[in-house]
């Protein structure tokens, strides 16, 4: 949505700022309306519920490409908005029940693959399909690629039995579980360290490591890129425990964002093996925070990988603001220190986390 704001908001009228506040309230639906509609629809036959969701998704698409006023384009954001949450914390734990135990964490980073792919491909993409197709055709493409998954998850995918309806009152009890709102926090405060930083990654390499214009696109998809090896190793090594590798990808996260920033104008090499290193621990950390999440929960896996998405889209918004408010104070470069930070804070806890587990463990009673 990023890359196709400047056009968007040149046909409807409106301003870059207006057009943005799609992203803001995209970013709020999912994060309000997910946990509850999660609850509410986890009982559904997977098979049924994903293609309903796929279909939704083209239809909200489609409206979006033929939309010619703001508050049109509003009502087709929000509809994706509530009913990608669900899509989300529920196809992680089918992917999981699916493989089994023993491969659960593979399973559910190759569910991130394409959710890491779309997060840190999406903005490059968006600003490159802006140019050739125009954000009506990036629109009518989505909702093309929308409508081909529905077809063949309904070919291919097995059915599922429809678990038992569980009271939304009982699935929120892990809220009363002090090592599952643990977790959800250390997500929040994860991704807040790593959109302080990748919000204006753009801005960074344009001013401080004085990559052209034109060509910043093809560096952030060169990130993406590369950081997508960060999935691989991230479903693999969450297996031998969640917090310790957490931590272990905060400290890479940390030293390639503080390396970006003090290589950016002093080396073109530094600066490329920096943004590596950077790219495969930020995008590592997506299924590692989902896995860590969904194991801290004693019922509702569902419930509990959609409210660590909650919690994602809440440590976004918190960087995008931590960082925006860091630029006019100390510029541009202070964004890749302070998201380093946030990340060393991120490892800080995880020890903190690990007690507090062993303490929820070793005291059953009433919490």
């Amino acid at each position: 949505m990023v890359g196709l704001l400047p056009g968007l908001a040149r046909d409807l009228g409106v301003t870059v700022s207006a057009a943005g506040q799609l992203v803001t309230l995209f970013a709020v639906v999912v994060t309000v309306a997910g946990p509850v509609l999660t609850a509410w629809l986890s009982h559904l036959e997977r098979k049924r519920l994903f293609v309903a969701i796929l279909a939704l998704f083209a239809a909200s698409n489609a409206l979006a490409a033929m939309s010619s006023h703001l508050w049109v384009l509003a009502i087709a954001r929000i509809v994706p908005a509530l009913a990608l949450p669900v899509f989300w914390g529920t196809a992680s734990e089918t992917a999981a029940m699916i493989a089994g135990p023993a491969r659960a964490g593979r399973a559910v980073s190759t569910v991130y693959l394409g959710i890491s792919g779309a997060m840190l491909l999406g903005i490059p993409l968006g600003t490159l399909s802006a140019g050739f197709i125009g954000w009506r055709g990036a629109f009518w493409t989505l909702a093309s690629v929308c409508l081909g998954v529905a077809v063949l998850l309904q070919c291919f995918m097995p059915r599922s039995e429809p678990a038992a309806r569980v009271h939304l009152l009982q699935q929120a009890k892990i809220f009363r579980d002090r090592r599952f709102v643990a977790n959800v926090v250390l997500s929040v405060v994860v991704f807040t360290g790593m959109f302080t930083g990748y919000t204006y990654l753009a801005e960074t390499l344009e001013k401080v490591a004085g990559v052209a214009p034109a060509q910043v696109g093809w560096w952030l998809m060169g990130f993406g890129a590369v950081g997508l090896a960060g999935n691989w190793l991230g479903g693999r090594w969450v297996q031998s425990g969640a917090l310790a590798t957490t931590a272990g990808f905060c400290l890479l996260l940390a030293a390639g964002m503080a390396a970006t920033t003090g290589l950016a104008p002093v080396s073109v090499t530094g600066l490329v093996l920096a943004l590596m290193l950077w790219g495969v621990a930020n995008t590592a950390l997506y299924p590692i925070c989902q896995i860590r999440v969904m194991q801290s929960a004693s019922h509702a896996q569902a419930l509990a990988g959609t409210i660590n998405v909650s919690a994602a889209n809440a440590g976004i918004a918190f960087g995008a603001l931590l960082g925006g408010a860091a630029i006019p104070a100390w510029g541009v470069e202070s964004v890749g220190w302070l998201g380093a930070l946030v990340a060393v804070l991120a490892v800080v806890m995880t020890p903190l986390v690990a007690l507090l587990r062993r303490h929820s463990v070793a005291d059953p009673g009433p919490r």
